[in-house]
């Protein structure tokens, strides 16, 4: 995709998205407080660059963009720090499932809390 300074970006192999990219420093490092002022401004101007692009060439209506650091946040390889850009359009696949194994629930927490409480002492 694109090589710079002290960062590059690509497609990612197993995209929770069409369109899915990483921004990934050459370094070998595993969390964000060990990249350089340099890398930080890097990774910020390719991602920035990446939702441009992908907004123009795909019409992308938001993006999802993070870092899993370490094996239990559910980084794929969590010994290379790796910025996920996921363009996302209206009725596309949940991001939630994918990443973290949890489902957003089309319910407010107000009304489960109080469904909830309703019910408690019966049970």
């Amino acid at each position: 995709m694109h090589r710079g300074k002290t960062s590059f970006v690509l497609l990612n192999l197993f995209p929770y998205n069409s369109g899915h990219l990483l921004v990934c420093p050459y370094r070998h490092i595993d969390t964000y407080d060990k990249v350089t002022p340099e890398e930080v401004a890097e990774i910020g101007e390719l991602t920035q660059q990446a939702m441009r692009v992908l907004s123009k060439v795909s019409g992308a209506a938001g993006f999802n963009i993070g870092m899993n650091q370490g094996e239990l946040a559910g980084a794929g390889i969590a010994g290379h720090l790796h910025q996920h850009i996921v363009p996302r359009w209206a009725n596309d696949s949940n991001f939630f499932p994918i990443i973290a194994k949890t489902k957003a629930l089309p319910r407010l927490l107000g009304e489960v809390r109080d469904e909830i409480a309703a019910h408690w002492n019966a049970a």
